[in-house]
């Protein structure tokens, strides 16, 4: 089972390091791969798959998905 989720990136590295961001989940922090996408900047959201953003998404899109996963969340922690 493969487990893709929506980040935000938050960072992106300059020379040598810019294929590499810095994104955010929830408040985690994560460095991840750009090597698979071209102009990805601060603030996009990109779908994060082991370490390697896989595509760009639609900022609303993602809100919606980030919003649900957190809805999922509270519930089990009310269960």
């Amino acid at each position: 089972m493969c487990l893709a989720l929506p980040v935000k990136v938050v960072e992106i590295g300059s020379g040598a390091r810019s294929e590499w961001a810095v994104v955010d989940l929830g408040g985690v922090r994560k460095e991840i791969s750009l090597a698979l996408l071209d102009g990805v900047q601060v603030g996009d959201y990109v779908i994060l798959h082991v370490g390697y953003a896989l595509s760009r998404l639609d900022p609303e899109e993602a809100e919606k998905t980030l919003a649900l996963f957190a809805e999922l969340d509270q519930n089990k922690l009310a269960a």
